[in-house]
Formats: structure tokens, C-alpha cells, sequence
């Protein structure tokens, strides 16, 4: 059983004290009340706040993270060596209280292997430490598109060629083989590249990159298969070019317009919209026209999040990390709020909307029956969502990763 001072009820938006958890195996039986096994083992966890496990919606585990020393990486690491980090960075994100997160889409050559699937397959043996992955496998992009990963440092040809079940795919014939690849080995949504983005050589952020047809054949080939897709989208166009076709979720959307948010909202259309990095994103190593861009897109992208929440969009949690250090998550909650969110709206996005958004019951909440994943975190997060950067102790599933400290 856990002890805590306080917990929090998100169904009903309030901290309620005297928080008493009991758990059994990887599920919580029972919330409050005396109903407590004679031989359950009780932990009090003293002062803080129990919360259910955080959820990230867009973060890539297999970029950023500890330096191995190589000045191109992008080129230089194999994929083994990148898996290592990659579990570095799992670690990482599950200690800073975040048990849930999708990896959307991998942009390095693999020789087709889904690195992705095969952490989320680790982490769920207990092999490695980390969150529950919902993983994409490669990102699906045209050539030359933002998610062409030669196009961030404008690698020169016939150096990292991709082939198309590592996701550069051009025409229907190209996006369905793309997609049908992707399921095939595991992957459990769709990732794809709809507009330009900020930090690649790919022309304007808000440029549409497939076409209506492509976007069609993508989103038909997933949702037959009872998956989901995520785009990568900026722009006003792309944007409702992808409402239009069935995608199920926008990646930042940091141009829409007021009109294209109220058509989010009435598709059921989610937005992951990843503020924190227009703050937080390293630009001193970016080329100039790069900087013009953030410059140019990054002011227009923090009035996103309030626009969307009057509009009544599904808003969800995402990091895009590494554009923000890995265990950094948390922060995003925070410039949420920045934004003019309450701190319940963003605690709303990083658990019952996130869980809505990957299709799951189990989790988002502190309840009997649900899946056992919560984090403590000092004071109260409903008046300072700070605290949420200060997670004091972690459970996944029953089993504890981060103590309290004595």
C-alpha cells in the first residue's frame, strides 16, 4: 500500500489528501478506504503528491542523449551503438515520472531494422529500464522531405542512402509499401512527414509535402490495419490536408489558423503540440537560414495552445526530445501553462488525453483496476506545475524505480 500526503483525483481536477493506494502485482485494486490486505506491505512516502504516470507523445529516444565522442553521429553511430544510448534515454524519461510514451518515427539508416520495436520488446521483458513504448518505427517521408534525415545537415548523394521501408517513399504504390513494411515488423502507429519543418533544409516550415493522395493511401493502408497515424505538420494547408484524409494526430501545428483548429476539434483530431522546444531549442550550431525560420515560425507557434484549447481540440502532451534534453520532459507542463493553460489542462494532456490518444483504459488515472503507474512529486501540482520537474518516486507497473530518498 502507498502513503502519500496527498493525491491526485484527475476526474475531478482536485488534490484530495490522504492518499492510500493499494496495489497488487501490476494493478491497483483500490483507491482510499480501509480495504487494505492484512499482509500488504505499506510504504509511506511522507509529504508529496501521487500522480498517475506521465505520458510523452512525441519524443525519439534514438537521437540526442550522453555524446560518444563521434562529431557526425548522424553518419558515424551503427545502429547498436545507438540503441545503447537509446536505452540511456529511456531510463532517463522514466525516471523524471513519464511511464508512457510513443516514439515517433526513426530518420537513420537501419537496413531496415525497427530499433524502436525492439527497445519497446526490451523494455517490456524487464530487460531495460524505460516507459511503455508506442513505437513508429521509420518515419515515412518523400525525398526531400523534413523527415529525409539528409536534408538536416544537407548530406551530399550516396551518402546514408534510405531505402523505402526505411521510409523515404514517393507515390501511393511507394507510401502503401512504406506503411505495410512498417506494421509488418511492429510498429504500432504511423509516423509521417506532412509539411516542411524548422530545423531542416526543406524549403518553407508550412510546406504541404505529399500530396492529397499520398496522405489518402497512407492513412487508408494504417487504418485498415487499426493503427493510427501521427504527421509532422506546420502549415495551415498541410494541416487540414491531413484532417481531410483521416490522420489521426498533428505534430506541433505551429501555423494553424483559428478556423483549421475548430475543424481539429470537430474531426476528434488531436494536436501534440510541443511548445517548450520554441523556448528550449539549442539554435547556436543551425545555419542561418534555419535561424530565420525559427525566427519566423517559433513567435506564431506559442499562441497555438491557448487558441486550441478554446477551440476545444484533444490537446496531448509531446517533448519532441531531443529539441529538449531527454528527462526534461516535465518542463513541457510547464510552458503549457506559460502559455495560459491551467496546470490541469496540461496534467489532463500528459495523462487521460494521451492514453485517449494510443487508445488505452488502463492508465491515466489513479483507479482500481488500472494499470499501477505513478510518480510523487512535492507540494501541489494544481498550484505549481513546476513540482512535476522534482519526481521523488516512480512505480511502472507495480515495480518501483525511484525511492523517496530517506
Amino acid at each position: 500500500m502507498l502513503r502519500a500526503a496527498r493525491w491526485l483525483d484527475i476526474d475531478a481536477g482536485e488534490v484530495r489528501t490522504d492518499a492510500r493506494i493499494v496495489v497488487e502485482d501490476d494493478r491497483i485494486t483500490a483507491v482510499g478506504g480501509d480495504a487494505t490486505p492484512s499482509d500488504a506491505r505499506e510504504i509511506d512516502l511522507g509529504d508529496v503528491t501521487l500522480l498517475p504516470g506521465l505520458m510523452d507523445m512525441e519524443l525519439n529516444l534514438f537521437l540526442g542523449g550522453p555524446s560518444g565522442g563521434n562529431p557526425r553521429s548522424d553518419v558515424q553511430d551503427d545502429t547498436a551503438f545507438r540503441t545503447l544510448r537509446a536505452t540511456l534515454n529511456a531510463r532517463k524519461t522514466l525516471l523524471a515520472g513519464f511511464t508512457t510514451a510513443r516514439n515517433l518515427g526513426l530518420f537513420v539508416r537501419t537496413g531496415g531494422v525497427l530499433l524502436d520495436v525492439a527497445l519497446s520488446r526490451a523494455i517490456d521483458l524487464g530487460w531495460t529500464e524505460g516507459p511503455r513504448l508506442v513505437p513508429a518505427g521509420h518515419a515515412i517521408s518523400p525525398t526531400g522531405g523534413h523527415l529525409d534525415p539528409t536534408m538536416f545537415q544537407r548530406i551530399g548523394p550516396g551518402i546514408m542512402p534510405l531505402t523505402t521501408e526505411e521510409g523515404i517513399a514517393n507515390g501511393v504504390a511507394e507510401v502503401r509499401a512504406a506503411v505495410r513494411y512498417q506494421l509488418k515488423y511492429g510498429a504500432q502507429l504511423i509516423k509521417i512527414s506532412a509539411s516542411g519543418g524548422v530545423m531542416s533544409h526543406s524549403g518553407a516550415a508550412g510546406a504541404q509535402q505529399y500530396s492529397d493522395e499520398e496522405l489518402a493511401a497512407i492513412v487508408d493502408e494504417a487504418h485498415r490495419a487499426g493503427v493510427r497515424v501521427a504527421a509532422h505538420c506546420h502549415g495551415d494547408d498541410a494541416a487540414r490536408a491531413c484532417i481531410a484524409a483521416g490522420v489521426d494526430c498533428l505534430e506541433h501545428g505551429f501555423l494553424v489558423s483559428d478556423e483549421t483548429l475548430k475543424l481539429m476539434a470537430e474531426r476528434g483530431t488531436f494536436l501534440v503540440g510541443t511548445t517548450l522546444l520554441t523556448d528550449q531549442m539549442d539554435l547556436s550550431r543551425a545555419a542561418p537560414e534555419l535561424k530565420a525560420k525559427a525566427a519566423e515560425v517559433f513567435p506564431k507557434a506559442k499562441t497555438v495552445l491557448p487558441r486550441a484549447a478554446a477551440a476545444g481540440v484533444k490537446i496531448c502532451c509531446g517533448t519532441d526530445a531531443p529539441a529538449i534534453p531527454h528527462g526534461d520532459n516535465a518542463k513541457e507542463l510547464a510552458a503549457m501553462v506559460d502559455r495560459g493553460l491551467t496546470p490541469l489542462q496540461a496534467l489532463t494532456a500528459a495523462t487521460l488525453t494521451s492514453a485517449e490518444l494510443i487508445g488505452v483504459s488502463d492508465r491515466g488515472r489513479l483507479a482500481a483496476g488500472l494499470l499501477a503507474d505513478a510518480i510523487a512529486v512535492p507540494g501541489n501540482p494544481l498550484e505549481d506545475i513546476s513540482v512535476t520537474q522534482e519526481v521523488q518516486f516512480v512505480m511502472k507497473g507495480g515495480r518501483i524505480y525511484k525511492e523517496v530518498p530517506a
